[in-house]
């Protein structure tokens, strides 16, 4: 949940808001709409188990992703099924390219173009390369990853900015004695133990993304308060992105 927060779609609201208040608010408002349209779903889980329980209890123990399909190819007019399968490819492809292109143009934005000066021109060529670049080894981890529910895939997503940016986000926010070289500990932390923890700790009754959170904490702590380094720059608000 916590690593959803640093994610595109409330950079999104947050960043084209004209004042703090409209950002507050769209931001208040999206997540309250999430909120209620995942109930949608659950209701319609829950109806099959009552129109079908045959089914229902045979795709629960084999697919359970397979429940919904199923249920408007069998249960609902053809008007119903275009919309549900038309709905249900237009998410997947906005999600697709939303997620593509947000992570490519942090990239390019925020890390690229600080060690590499870039005019306007070159900002876009470079960005569309990364996009590319991310879209092979997307593809590809998806293609190794057949088999996988899609929950378990959004899940393992969203540890990856849980323990590489959740830690830096809030304390530049709320705490005044954050610093870039505390953001970098939190950072590199992080996200070296939590991939060591998924290599290593599979006998551990601690949660890897739980450990990377912790070590992230101590390491924006400890990089802030120890002399600093690191060229120092403000962490006070989220990063621009264009």
């Amino acid at each position: 949940m916590f690593g959803s927060i640093p994610q595109q779609d409330v950079f999104q609201r947050v960043m084209s808001a004209r004042t703090e208040t409209i950002s507050a608010v769209g931001a208040v408002a999206g997540g309250s709409l999430y909120f209620v349209f995942a109930f949608v779903p659950m209701f319609l889980a829950y109806a099959a188990q009552l129109i079908d329980p045959a089914m229902f209890a045979a795709l629960i123990k084999n697919d359970a992703q397979m429940i919904l399909p199923t249920l408007i190819l069998h249960h609902t007019p053809l008007f119903a099924q275009i919309l549900f399968f038309g709905a249900l490819l237009s998410a997947i492809m906005s999600t697709a390219s939303g997620t593509l292109l947000a992570p490519s143009i942090t990239l390019t934005e925020n890390i690229i173009r600080e060690f590499v000066p870039m005019n306007d021109a070159q900002l876009l060529r470079a960005t569309r390369i990364v996009v590319v670049v991310f879209t092979i080894i997307v593809t590809t981890f998806a293609l190794a990853s057949q088999g996988m529910p899609i929950y378990e895939m959004v899940g393992n997503a969203y540890k990856v900015p849980l323990v590489g940016a959740f830690i830096p986000l809030v304390m530049g926010l709320y705490w005044q004695r954050a610093t870039t070289q505390g953001a970098l500990f939190s950072v590199i932390g992080g996200l070296s133990s939590w991939i060591l923890m998924e290599c290593f700790g599979g006998q551990s009754i601690w949660p890897p993304q739980l450990v990377g959170l912790m070590i992230a904490i101590l390491g924006m702590v400890a990089g802030s308060l120890l002399p600093q380094l690191v060229r120092q720059s403000t962490l006070k608000g989220t990063p621009q992105m264009h």
